[in-house]
């Protein structure tokens, strides 16, 4: 089973504000066990809000496009990855590992499991 991991953001990710050194490495080396148990397929690190858009859709077929910032920081992705795994409990076991994401701040990161095909069967 696929799972999406999603690094929440914050106030500093959301300045663009840039992980130290101590902790890119820290991430490189988890990415790499990861990467050789055959668990991450995907993974990145993404930009402020203010550099992204959104798309809203109304009834009508009608579309708008609206610009970043989006205010509701806890809601924004900072980062992600797309991991295979055989259980929520193995993906919660990899992501209890997982390097402190903002040092010295609050920080959350969460797991949704990814519909495969069989399940629309």
């Amino acid at each position: 089973m696929r799972f999406m991991v999603m690094v929440r953001a914050t106030k500093s990710s959301e300045s663009g504000a840039l992980p130290d050194q101590t902790l890119l490495a820290d991430m490189g080396r988890y990415n790499e066990e990861l990467l050789k148990a055959g668990v991450m397929l995907a993974g990145e690190g993404l930009q402020p809000s203010s550099k992204g858009a959104r798309v809203r859709f109304s009834p009508g077929n009608k579309r708008t496009v609206v610009d970043g910032p989006f205010p509701e920081t806890k809601e924004l992705i900072a980062g992600y990855w797309m991991w295979k795994v055989k259980s929520k409990d193995e993906a919660l076991q990899w992501l209890t590992r997982c390097p402190h994401p903002f040092p010295g701040q609050e920080a959350e990161i969460e797991i949704r499991q990814v519909y495969e095909e069989e399940d629309f069967a």
